[in-house]
């Protein structure tokens, strides 16, 4: 068990199997990461934890997270749920609305969560290696958001209301089966790096070099 006065905890590749009965005991820390430790659930009692500033869970085999994770509304640094089962998300986490960085990369995902929207300070967003088919208009409003990763998903196409994502500067779509483009991605004033590789059914449109003109490098 750590010092009481420490406020970081590391815990990763441990082997715990499951998270022992202190970790949610020591509701001062800022700082858990419970990384690669084979866990299939993660206990309700972390939403006692209101401190935490960052909370890693990547590289278990979660299929669910409890909806008492919205109750950290101090998570503002990192949220990492990477490489689990994860099929779904709570609406709870919607609250996380300090939140700067999550990556929900490498799981079971077929639609991009609703509350993720809601993490309206996020500045980058890894949703990459999911079954994403579709992205909602409600992600325009995500209007601090810098990078976003969709590599290797099955999306066709983005939303129009990508265009409202003012501060985007790059966007991975490697490896997605697209057919189109919104044209409101070449308003983007920002944009400095468009990835498009391993996209082979994309007829390129014709504003695609009035980005490159401008500096966008746009890789295809």
């Amino acid at each position: 068990m750590p010092d009481a006065s420490r406020r970081d905890l590391n815990l990763w590749k441990k082997g715990l199997g499951q998270v022992p009965d202190w970790v949610w005991e020591q509701t001062e820390l800022e700082t858990l990461v419970l990384a690669d430790n084979n866990l299939t659930e993660v206990s309700p009692r972390i939403g006692r934890m209101r401190s935490l500033r960052m909370l890693d869970l990547g590289h278990n085999k979660l299929a669910e997270v409890p909806a008492e994770l919205g109750n950290l509304t101090d998570l503002r640094d990192f949220l990492y749920l990477h490489d689990n089962c994860l099929s779904s998300l709570p609406s709870s986490l919607e609250r996380l609305t300090k939140l700067r960085y999550l990556n929900i990369g490498e799981n079971a995902l077929e639609t991009l969560p609703a509350c993720v929207c809601g993490m309206v300070r996020l500045i980058e967003l890894r949703a990459s290696d999911n079954r994403l088919t579709s992205l909602p208009e409600s992600l325009g409003g995500l209007s601090r958001l810098r990078e976003l990763h969709l590599r290797n998903n099955n999306l066709f196409t983005l939303p129009e209301s990508i265009g409202a994502l003012s501060e985007l500067r790059q966007i991975d779509l490697r490896g997605n089966p697209l057919t189109g483009l919104p044209e409101s991605l070449a308003a983007l004033p920002r944009l400095d790096k468009l990835d498009l590789r391993w996209v082979t059914t994309l007829e390129p449109p014709a504003w695609l070099a009035g980005l490159e003109a401008r500096g966008c490098a746009v890789y295809r």
